[in-house]
């Protein structure tokens, strides 16, 4: 098993085009042997057997008739030599009888054919055609013997009876010289095959293999980080071809988990960035109003609680003030101070429990609602609190403003919206809200159809660090007004949390000094779209493209898109008024 399992190790190091060149050359080269052995050896059968006829042929003739031959000399019969062999004595001499039809001198010059003397050769190979060496020299003959008796005189004139070995043969020339020329011949004609072949068998692999390598190049650019690389693509009836497309496949399935985990992975680390700073912003914004209500706790605990036996008389001396506990009135104005620090901790509280709901996507009513209703209302709840502004609604043309959302949501949206421009513009700063019909986001190409709602302000407006940061949580814009007038900064990004629940978008432009439009666009419900203009007036489709021409005067404007719906930061466009 050892040679076994290193032949087999050395073929899983060897590379396959390596293994492929060599089993070709080698079913080559073991083709070409194969014929020229065989080519060979019949060449040689045929060379060995071309006179086997006439060898029998005048054997028999010699077996019938009544020749004697003289033992030990040859004799020619039609190129034929005749011989007789006496055990012992090789052929070595020429006969000269005459008499003899067809007989004459042996006219074959030495060497004469080297046949076995022993009678057991001869009896062994008796009647058979046998190939042997000449005598000397690289001749051979073939020759065919049988065993024969001869009465032979003595030299006291008697005679005696002899057996001896009757050959007939035939010089077959020097036949190993000419099965070594064509051995030669084969050799170098078999090592010129091998070697052009062995050309054409690298370069058809290489050409074949070609694919493979790029296969290996492709995934080894993928291993270094080209998820986007890929093989190129060949016809998928062939095994190479499917292989290219099944891997192309494969690697974009690969590529998009990757991106996915990425986009993941990049989402968590975002998410857990805004938390650590939502945790960070919602406890320093808490911990004001904890720490109003525990300070007048203490400060109710040092002074001994409200005076026993209230006397008004002890209360107005001075040495009375510093020992004697609160007053009635203190503890009211207490009592005050930690009933506003307590609602405005629950309403931070509600608001932060909003926004966590929505980060859950938490599902919400989906009614039909009439958007241009909830502006009005909420035009004149800012009419009520706000008497002295002047505070408009604008009714733009177009289809029945009919979303599907939960109304105290969307009153919400509305809400905030009046409060910040309300908060954060000067006293008497009109005030326009303008509803009408667009689209739902017109940095999508074929956006739907979608109610517009602009609340617009005639304030001090943002710069561009404001405003691509308005729509975050916690931040407020003046970083110099107090918690009790500048909010919590939750308000933006609540409006941006629902609107994007809702399926919408919200969006501001301003400019510094040109004031803020604050934009929200809604989906409109399909049964509202039958009443918009026709398709080829869409570019004059109004709020789809007019924004407020109070900002669009500005030589800097900025537009800012919320973050919520998935929409990037990066989104946030600059313009200029021209």
């Amino acid at each position: 098993m050892r040679p076994w399992l290193a032949l087999q190790r050395l073929s899983n190091r060897t590379p396959l085009r390596t293994k492929l060149i060599t089993a070709l050359l080698a079913l080559v080269i073991l083709a070409l042997a194969a014929i020229s052995v065989s080519s060979v050896w019949m060449l040689r059968s045929y060379l060995s057997s071309q006179d086997d006829s006439a060898l029998q042929s005048v054997m028999s003739g010699l077996n019938g008739g009544t020749v004697s031959l003289e033992p030990g000399s040859t004799y020619e019969l039609h190129g034929i030599l005749v011989g007789v062999q006496l055990p012992g004595t090789p052929l070595s001499s020429v006969g000269n009888q005459s008499g003899f039809p067809g007989f004459g001198g042996n006219s074959q010059a030495p060497p004469l054919p080297e046949v076995p003397t022993s009678l057991a050769w001869a009896e062994a190979n008796n009647g058979k055609l046998v190939t042997v060496r000449a005598q000397s020299g690289n001749e051979s003959w073939r020759v065919l013997v049988e065993t024969v008796t001869d009465q032979v005189a003595t030299g006291t004139g008697t005679t005696k009876t002899e057996t001896g070995t009757l050959i007939v043969g035939a010089d077959l020339g020097d036949i190993n010289a000419t099965i070594s020329r064509l051995a030669g011949v084969e050799l170098i004609v078999g090592a010129i095959i091998v070697c052009v072949l062995a050309l054409a068998i690298v370069g058809v692999v290489r050409t074949n293999l070609q694919p493979l390598v790029e296969i290996e190049a492709t995934a080894g650019e993928i291993a270094q980080g080209h998820l986007n690389r890929r093989v190129p693509e060949r016809d998928p009836r062939t095994e190479i071809g499917s292989l290219g497309h099944s891997l192309n496949t494969m690697l974009s399935q690969i590529e998009a988990a990757f991106h996915a985990r990425e986009e993941s992975e990049a989402a968590a680390h975002q998410s857990e960035e805004r938390m650590r700073r939502f945790i960070a912003d919602a406890s320093h914004e808490l911990r004001t109003p904890l720490t109003t209500i525990r300070g007048f706790a203490e400060y109710y605990r040092q002074r001994g609680g409200l005076i026993p036996r209230w006397d008004r008389r002890r209360a107005d001396a001075p040495e009375a003030a510093a020992t004697a506990g609160l007053t009635p009135d203190d503890l009211d104005r207490i009592m005050q101070r930690v009933e506003k620090e307590a609602a405005r901790m629950g309403l931070l509280v509600e608001d932060l429990l909003l926004l966590a709901r929505l980060d859950q996507q938490r599902p919400l009513a989906r009614n039909p609602i009439d958007l241009l209703s909830l502006a009005g209302d909420a035009v004149h709840d800012a009419r009520m609190l706000a008497p002295t502004r002047t505070i408009s609604l604008i009714v733009q043309p177009g289809a029945a403003f009919l979303v599907l959302g939960d109304e105290p949501r969307l009153r919400q949206v509305i809400g905030n919206l009046m409060s910040n421009a309300l908060t954060h513009t000067p006293d008497g700063t009109p005030i326009e809200v303008s509803i009408g019909s667009g689209i739902l986001d017109p940095r999508v190409k074929d956006s739907a159809p979608a109610v517009t709602l602009d609340v617009i302000d005639h304030g001090p407006g943002m710069t561009p660090e404001q405003a691509h940061r308005v729509f975050e949580r916690f931040y407020r814009a003046d970083q110099a007004r107090t918690r009790t007038t500048g909010g919590s900064g939750l308000g933006l990004a609540i409006v941006d949390s629902l609107v994007a629940a809702h399926g919408g978008v919200a969006s501001v432009r301003t400019a510094p000094g040109r004031g803020a439009a604050f934009r929200v666009t809604l989906p409109l419900v399909p049964e509202a779209q039958g009443g918009l203009p026709p398709e080829d007036d869409d570019d004059d489709r109004p709020g789809q493209e007019h924004w407020p021409e109070l900002v669009d005067e500005a030589d800097d404007v900025i537009v800012t898109y919320g973050t919520s719906a998935g929409i990037d930061e990066s989104n946030t466009a600059s313009a200029n008024a021209g």
